[in-house]
């Protein structure tokens, strides 16, 4: 008969930070360091949302396409998640990934109840930009010019917001089934003032993924954000899209992170 010993299952270079931000609100950040030494330029670099949901995925699929000699060059993935330890822990996404829409009447819930707090994305981003990224840029050596951010669904929200108010954070940008609808498709607003303000000074790309199998709003959310950047495109700014069939709203979140180690070194 044969012998089973069980032993802990141990991932080497995974590590988990318990943080609580200038704001008083707490947070796990998870990284998944390279194998190999950083390239003279420093790591790419992909910052997820919803910790708890992407970041084993995003962190495997990493490890596999960045494998030598074929792989493509290391990344560092950090995973940004909550106490709870829930997938998606709705009412901590919800306030930090929707944008303030002051009196603005929302759309109602599917089961009746209200929204929980809600438009505290400003000051998530506050909490990125000020806090976090500079504490990862001390840890790890990082490329300023390969500095991703990716989320879904609400997160994919929070990514167009970030592009369009904050496009200097990073240089990669993945908005997976975005939840557009937010507010009355504010985020289109925010196109908008991204477009006619928008200077090529820099490069910046985005990628759209989306399951075919998705409700028609959402749908249709993402082909309104890609319809928007189309003025923008042979001026700095570059735009990927995605419609993946046989997918709805979660199935598709593997696909889509199939795609970041390519898109970040491309």
């Amino acid at each position: 008969m044969s012998k089973w010993t069980e032993v802990p299952y141990l991932m080497d270079r995974y590590t988990e930070f318990e943080v609580t931000s200038d704001r008083g609100l707490d947070y796990r950040i998870m990284a998944a360091t390279p194998s190999v030494e950083a390239p003279a330029e420093g790591y790419g670099v992909v910052f997820a949302l919803d910790g708890d949901a992407l970041f084993l995925t995003l962190a495997e699929t990493v490890r596999l396409q960045t494998r030598k000699p074929k792989g493509y060059d290391p990344i560092l993935v950090i995973g940004i998640g909550y106490p709870s330890r829930e997938p998606f822990d709705v009412d901590r996404r919800c306030r930090d990934f929707t944008m303030n829409v002051g009196g603005a009447a929302l759309p109602v819930r599917p089961d009746g109840r209200a929204w929980p707090p809600n438009g505290e994305a400003d000051h998530f981003l506050d909490f990125i930009e000020n806090e976090l990224m500079s504490v990862i840029a001390e840890r790890w050596p990082i490329n300023r010019d390969r500095q991703a951010i990716v989320g879904h669904s609400l997160g994919g929200l929070l990514v167009l917001h970030t592009l369009f108010t904050r496009s200097h954070l990073f240089s990669h940008y993945i908005a997976g089934s975005s939840s557009v609808w937010w507010a009355d498709n504010k985020v289109l607003q925010e196109l908008e003032s991204f477009r006619a303000s928008w200077q090529q000074n820099r490069n910046v790309r985005l990628l759209l993924a989306i399951g075919a199998n998705e409700l028609p709003d959402m749908l249709e959310g993402t082909a309104l954000v890609a319809q928007g950047m189309e003025p923008l495109l042979d001026k700095g700014i570059a735009l990927e899209r995605f419609t993946f069939a046989d997918t709805e709203h979660v199935s598709v979140i593997p696909s889509t992170l199939g795609q970041i180690p390519r898109f970040i070194w491309s």
